[in-house]
């Protein structure tokens, strides 16, 4: 079998923008491996692309540096031609990092004094003007985004933001240079490496606009981005869209839904499920400060037994800010968070033991909880459902040494339509060979 080289090496921050990654590069005619976390051995499956799936957005920073740098070189050592550092279209992160710090940590390791930067996705409303990030017509900071539990973002210009958390100069490609296309934005990127700057935020108005940038990064060791600049690299490679690259196992078992985002996008679509008259049960997080954690889990999948058999429910603990707060004050935000991840891992886990082989689990946290307790550790990419959202599939340890096989859907917080829940399944009942 002819060897080709690891063409593209990604480094992800969280679980759903891992598969948000590997979704479009999939689209885009590449063969693509997912893995949870750094694996501990040699890379055996002939693949275009690999994309490790860290929860590195929202630790300390150090340890997301040191997490991407182990990341970083595993996939050189699989022989990585390029390297991808994928963040959220909403760039989620603190004045702290852990952005700027993880993208100069990987300068330094992959031997660069610049890369590019952009946040932007037009599939999914996000565009970058004059280095401002919109998420559809608002600035970020008026978009919902600026009351996220853990990255509040307040400021919309990302080269302000940016610079706070970096050492290196800070610049600007702007939408009339990426305008020109590729020639144009090389020239520029030429004229602001001689002017010192180290990291450049690209306007993106149009996927016409990422796949000119894509061309223009073709010799560029690192690049930094959310996942729409994915739609510009595969071309470099003399790669194009194919249909084999997405086909799944057949899906089988009960399908469930495991909620905990609280963005407007998920409230939206765990209201509209129970609009729809679908079962839904809601996790009170106030309940499991006070309550042993064990009963309620236990309480929702006696529930669940029951309703599996008849179709898709759903359990939540997507909730609008203000209740978000109320929890945070008895608990303080990171105790909350992790609580109600940890009980949500342990409902996907019983799921699962009840039979449900196919779920959607929406958030970046809880998909990362949800899929780190069911000890799947490996996912291979299949067909979009909405811009940004694949169904994957992997496979989880079963008793007595066996495995199930799972389809997954990993749904970032602030995709997917409002009946994304529903959509979800029937588009994997459709995908059937």
């Amino acid at each position: 079998m002819h060897h080709h080289p690891l063409r593209l090496g990604c480094i992800a921050d969280d679980f759903t923008g891992a598969t948000d990654l590997a979704n479009n590069l999939v689209r885009c005619g590449m063969r693509v491996l997912q893995t949870i976390g750094v694996p501990m051995q040699a890379l055996k499956s002939e693949v275009d692309a690999v994309v490790v799936a860290l929860k590195s957005r929202t630790c300390s920073r150090d340890e997301a540096v040191q997490q991407s740098l182990q990341a970083c070189a595993w996939l050189r050592a699989q022989g990585a031609q390029q390297i991808y550092f994928k963040y959220c279209s909403t760039f989620d992160s603190t004045p702290q990092g852990n952005i700027g710090p993880v993208i100069e940590s990987l300068m330094d390791a992959v031997g660069t004094d610049f890369t590019v930067t952009t946040p932007a996705f037009p599939a999914n409303q996000r565009t970058v003007f004059q280095g401002h990030l919109f998420v559809g017509d608002a600035l970020l900071s008026e978009s919902g985004m600026q009351l996220h539990p853990l990255t509040p973002m307040t400021d919309s210009n990302l080269v302000r933001v940016l610079q706070a958390q970096c050492d290196r100069p800070v610049g600007l490609i702007d939408f009339a240079t990426v305008a020109q296309g590729a020639p144009a934005i090389r020239q520029r990127i030429a004229q602001l490496r001689q002017q010192g700057v180290a990291v450049a935020v690209v306007d993106a108005l149009s996927d016409a606009d990422l796949m000119q940038l894509g061309a223009a990064l073709k010799d560029m060791p690192l690049v930094s981005a959310a996942s729409g600049v994915a739609i510009g690299l595969p071309q470099n490679f003399g790669l194009a869209p194919s249909d084999p690259v997405s086909v799944l196992p057949r899906a089988s078992g009960y399908q469930a839904i495991v909620s905990g985002s609280c963005s407007r996008a998920t409230l939206r679509q765990v209201q509209r499920f129970i609009a729809s008259g679908l079962p839904a049960r809601a996790l009170d997080p106030l309940r499991l400060t006070n309550a042993a954690q064990q009963d309620v889990v236990d309480e929702i999948l006696t529930w669940a037994q029951a309703l599996l058999p008849q179709g898709p429910l759903l359990v939540y603990s997507s909730a609008p800010a203000d209740a978000v707060s109320a929890t945070q004050n008895a608990l303080g935000a990171r105790a909350a968070g992790a609580l109600i991840e940890s009980t949500l891992a342990a409902i996907a886990r019983g799921l699962v033991a009840l039979g449900a082989r196919q779920l959607v689990l929406a958030g970046g946290e809880t998909s990362a909880a949800c899929v780190q307790a069911l000890g799947v550790t490996r996912l291979q990419i299949g067909a979009q459902i909405d811009p940004g959202v694949p169904w994957c599939y992997g496979r989880a340890p079963a008793p007595e040494g066996a495995t199930h096989g799972l389809h997954l859907a990993l749904k970032s917080g602030n995709f997917g339509r409002d009946d994304f829940f529903t959509q979800a399944f029937q588009a994997l009942q459709g995908a059937r060979p």
